[in-house]
């Protein structure tokens, strides 16, 4: 039985005497099996102990670097100070870097920036362009742990991603909208904020792959480079609806979903199905009233979680962590979590 500790002092752990230990360890026989199991309990709660003590006094600074709506940076805030107490005994602590469009050699600049200061780790939302790998692989050279927060940056040397199966989350919007269209005609408008997000754009992949089987006769109008912003998605949309009329469904990848509905009230239009993602305050509100199908909605707690894990795992101070994908949930008015 592989273990770390003096025999002395696991047996004071399991409570058993040190030759019952040395039995246990050693495979010998005359142990019975509740005993077997005390001392590979004894030797499981050593583990976590010692990993708590690594952790005790261990300071850890991190640096969120987002290009996104405000709605979703606040939702991430929240969401990783909520979650930082429970980090004890280790202290973690964030500076933000938000904007709600950043340009990318800006935004190549500040991450240069957080290498010359210096950071335990880098959360980063951000376009997947060459000049962003560069970047992180900079940072890589540096020491730097770069983990990619809901949209990836694929070719670069990041060590995490954290977040759903964009291309699964696609899908299950597409599953939704064509059994909810099952009896309405007309098409699908799908809206992203931009093209360069491998997020918005493995969505869209998803969405339209799935559609094409669960529902093949349905046309997809597409529309990028809103922004995520209201003002914005209001425009596009406006221009779309002038141009397809037929559209009675949006699936909404981006954001922006309050100048999407705006947009179908000033056209005079009605919008059957609206599936969008993200439950902010304005997702919330357009739920309730009714105006929105569905939310596709992830537990950014569980991710500042896994990222914090990711990133003490990557200094030493707790055993190699792999973040999985998070669940995806689909949020109803009557399955709404509290805020």
């Amino acid at each position: 039985m592989p273990h770390r500790y003096p025999v002395r002092e696991i047996a004071r752990q399991a409570g058993v005497s040190d030759a019952t230990v040395d039995r246990v360890l050693h495979g010998r026989p005359g142990v019975r099996e509740v005993t077997i199991r005390q001392v590979e309990q004894a030797i499981a709660d050593l583990d976590r102990q010692r990993t708590q003590l690594r952790l005790s006094g261990r300071q850890f600074l991190v640096d969120l670097v987002m290009d996104t709506p405000r709605q979703f940076s606040k939702l991430v805030t929240e969401a990783l100070e909520a979650e930082l107490p429970a980090l004890r005994p280790a202290v973690m602590r964030a500076r933000y870097h938000v904007r709600e469009h950043w340009d990318v050699a800006e935004m190549v600049d500040e991450l240069d920036a957080i290498g010359r200061r210096g950071s335990h780790g880098v959360v980063l939302k951000a376009p997947d362009v060459p000049e962003i790998e560069e970047a992180i692989r900079r940072l890589t050279a540096q020491r730097i742990p770069v983990i990619t927060l809901v949209t990836d940056v694929v070719r670069s040397t990041r060590i995490a991603y954290v977040g759903m199966d964009n291309r699964a989350v696609g899908a299950t919007a597409a599953y939704l909208m064509a059994r909810w269209m099952r009896h309405v005609a007309g098409d699908v408008l799908v809206i992203t904020s931009g093209t360069t997000f491998e997020g918005e754009g493995l969505r869209e992949l998803g969405f339209r792959e799935a559609l094409r089987v669960e529902d093949p006769g349905r046309t997809v109008v597409a529309v990028s480079n809103s922004d995520g912003l209201d003002v914005t998605c209001r425009r596009l949309v406006a221009t779309a609806l002038a141009k397809h009329p037929g559209i009675t469904a949006v699936y909404s990848i981006g954001g922006g979903n309050r100048g999407i509905v705006d947009a179908f009230a000033a056209a005079g239009a009605t919008c059957e199905v609206f599936v969008a993602h993200d439950l902010d305050e304005a997702n919330r509100t357009l739920l309730l009233s009714g105006h929105l199908s569905a939310v596709l909605h992830h537990d950014l707690r569980s991710d500042m979680r896994a990222m914090a894990r990711v990133v003490m795992s990557f200094h030493g101070a707790i055993p190699e962590f792999r973040p999985r994908r998070s669940a995806i949930g689909v949020i109803t008015p009557h399955n709404m979590p509290e805020r």
